[in-house]
């Protein structure tokens, strides 16, 4: 299984183009990883997981071929994990020598902002309305979605892929994971689990809508007691945010330690 980390910042990027904070300002000096873009990643070269409007541009720094993603899973709806508009790029007389339809997965929203941007383009799109806990096969695996703990208004979701004899927990936009979706993960087995860490050390090690550096502590251990995950399983964080104040350096000293991994943009990891 390869992941692709497209990007790795929560909603503003880092730096935020419009910020003169410390952070902002040390990472536009420092470049690098230090630059993020928002949350996306690529597994397999052919599954998308979310759109933001930055999906263009990765797409071009990474030497990505766009039209070879078969499935796009949406997480939710807010405006830096899906952008339904950008898709219409894909359609007949704007891309050529596309032969298959992008199929697109997501909640009732999804389904509803990805119909009224591209739904009259048969041809190119097919809609695929997920519900939590319900398995579905795509291509060669299988794909539960779980509930998130995001946002009140909206039924965001997680995605457990079971795909070619390995998993993946794809775990963002979330907090500490709602009860249900910790019953649903009794008895499975996590080869790698990407995970929310919008928060930097903040004291909270339950918060809610998003995880802080210490909620992924906590989990991590509950992961470990439970047996979701063994010495082989990897763990990575991802969707970090300028208001953290924290650098690319700064997470890897927190995180390294405890074995989790740091994601970055174009970070490629094989699972």
């Amino acid at each position: 299984m390869k992941v692709h980390f497209l990007g790795t910042a929560a909603a503003e990027g880092i730096p935020n183009v419009f910020c003169r904070c410390d952070t902002c300002l040390k990472s536009r000096n420092l470049g690098g990883k230090n630059i993020r873009t928002r949350a996306s990643v690529i597994l397999d070269d052919t599954w998308k997981f979310d759109y933001s409007a930055d999906s263009q541009m990765q797409a071009l720094r990474d030497r990505i071929d766009m039209g070879k993603i078969e499935h796009l899973l949406v997480t939710h709806t807010h405006y830096d994990h899906f952008q339904p508009q950008d898709l219409i790029s894909r359609i007949e007389g704007f891309a050529h020598g596309i032969e298959h339809p992008l199929r697109i997965y997501g909640n009732d929203l999804v389904m509803f902002h990805a119909h009224q941007a591209v739904g009259q383009f048969k041809n190119r799109f097919a809609f695929h309305r997920m519900k939590p806990f319900q398995p579905v096969p795509i291509g060669s695996g299988t794909v539960t979605p779980l509930l998130a703990d995001h946002d009140p208004m909206e039924t965001c979701l997680l995605y457990f892929v079971e795909k070619d004899g390995k998993t993946l927990l794809y775990g963002n936009d979330t907090g500490w994971f709602p009860d249900a979706t910790w019953e649903w993960l009794q008895g499975k087995t996590i080869d790698l689990a990407i995970l929310d860490c919008t928060h930097g050390m903040t004291g909270n090690n339950r918060q809610s809508g998003h995880m802080s550096a210490e909620t992924i502590h906590d989990l991590q251990s509950r992961f470990q007691k439970e047996k979701i995950v063994n010495e082989t399983s990897l763990i990575y964080v991802t969707h970090f945010t300028h208001n953290a104040g924290l650098l690319h350096e700064d997470w890897v000293r927190i995180f390294e330690p405890h074995g989790i991994g740091v994601a970055y943009d174009g970070l490629i990891i094989h699972v």
